[in-house]
């Protein structure tokens, strides 16, 4: 069992290399991220032998198709995150930048700038990319990182962390500045959300149970990510060529990623030209439909299979899989009052032709992000521009929506004077 003090060590020395990173110029850092995606693409065979050690263990322990598919890492992957190192180097360097500044009255110049916040937590579940993720956006933005992964992706992490650390270490960048918290027990994950004082922030990145533990038995500040209940709904001005492509891709495209969508909602006014059109399209797609009574009704009038009865639970659901929860809505307001009694605050998308209708949804919901006319899958920090994202925040203080650069950052009033006293 893995003790409080293991864990306290291993922070102490991310404090340490912590201290280092804030002072490195943006070149040098670059120079490092580019060297460690170039390290993680020579690293790409003993990293596939260690994720198969993972995928083995997690099929023999019955892990579902949907996480798996997360786990699993292939030559295209690991280039892939490779790629996202060296856009993070690219990336404008957000320490040191200038929010704001003024001179007061009396000379005095105020300019608050970016700074690290210094030593940064990541927990998150079977996903090995987000070790690379982590790791480069935290040290692009003068942070160090402490992993603290899933045991089922034990055995990549540790071998992608491996080869990250070596490379920063020989590119200059201090030592300890990537590191795995130590244990695969819970005690390890519970001792890192104590190490208040050792440890700046806290993200948490998975499923509802794993964000909910953090935030209410951490003692160290946390970054709420939130779990992606996302929904689409299609009006009755929508273009429904558009609304069925955009159906299809924010469920199908990847069904496993928190910005897939989980909930499908028809205006009434469409439902009986749009149903049996997406419907088929979802079958032939190997979806299976949660309906309410209207859509099993369209489902069994128009011969299409994979439709089973919808409960409380399907509404509620983030499924990660090829499932989906549809149904038939009166109006645009319904429409807003089922996602804000069921919905995550992740994303949510209107398929609609009219301006009104948009912006009465956009105005109608509090989520992080609303697309109008697009698929929910665009809820992501390469997509935005921010380059590869530390997670997706649904809560409303620091950070919302995809955390790139500046959200890794606080801020320090620097104030000159010119012999300046208080009267």
């Amino acid at each position: 069992m893995t003790t409080a003090d293991e864990v306290i060590e291993v922070a102490r020395r991310s404090r340490s290399a912590a201290i280092g990173l804030a002072r490195l110029p943006r070149a040098k850092k670059d120079a490092a991220l580019q060297a460690m995606a170039d390290a993680l693409v020579a690293a790409t065979d003993d990293v596939l032998k260690a994720n198969a050690d993972d995928l083995a263990r997690g099929r023999d322990n019955g892990m579902a198709e949907g996480m798996l598919d997360r786990l699993a890492l292939d030559e295209k992957r690991v280039a892939a995150m490779a790629d996202g190192l060296r856009q993070v180097a690219g990336l404008p360097d957000p320490v040191g930048e200038v929010v704001r500044g003024s001179t007061l009255p009396n000379g005095l110049q105020l300019r608050q700038v970016r700074v690290p916040l210094g030593v940064v937590g990541i927990i998150y579940e079977a996903r090995p990319n987000v070790t690379v993720d982590a790791a480069g956006l935290c040290i692009k933005s003068g942070n160090a990182v402490l992993l603290r992964g899933s045991s089922s992706a034990r055995s990549s992490n540790a071998a992608l962390v491996d080869v990250l650390a070596a490379a920063g270490s020989a590119a200059g960048l201090p030592d300890y500045a990537v590191q795995l918290v130590p244990g695969v027990d819970h005690e390890s994950t519970k001792h890192l959300m104590r190490a208040r004082g050792h440890v700046d922030v806290l993200i948490p990145r998975g499923g509802a149970g794993l964000i909910r533990s953090v935030v209410e038995e951490s003692t160290v500040p946390v970054i709420e990510t939130g779990v992606g209940n996302c929904h689409v709904y299609v009006d009755a001005d929508a273009d429904l060529d558009m609304a069925l492509d955009i159906t299809i891709n924010a469920k199908v495209q990847r069904p496993s990623v928190c910005n897939a969508a989980e909930t499908l909602l028809v205006h009434r006014a469409v439902a009986d030209e749009f149903l049996p059109r997406v419907l088929a399209a979802l079958h032939d797609n190997g979806v299976t439909v949660h309906g309410d009574d209207a859509v099993t009704k369209a489902a069994s009038a128009h011969d299409v299979g994979g439709v089973v009865p919808v409960t409380d639970d399907d509404w509620a659901a983030e499924y990660n899989s090829l499932d989906l929860a549809v149904g038939v809505v009166d109006s645009l307001d319904d429409a807003i009052g089922h996602i804000r009694r069921w919905g995550s605050g992740h994303t949510e998308a209107i398929v609609t032709r009219s301006l009104d209708a948009s912006q009465a949804f956009v105005l109608g919901l509090d989520s992080a992000a609303v697309m109008v006319n697009a698929s929910t899958r665009f809820t992501d920090g390469e997509q935005f521009g921010f380059g590869a994202e530390i997670g997706i925040s649904t809560q409303k203080l620091h950070a919302r929506g995809p955390m790139g650069l500046p959200e890794l950052t606080s801020t320090t009033w620097v104030v000159h004077g010119d012999g300046h006293v208080r009267s």
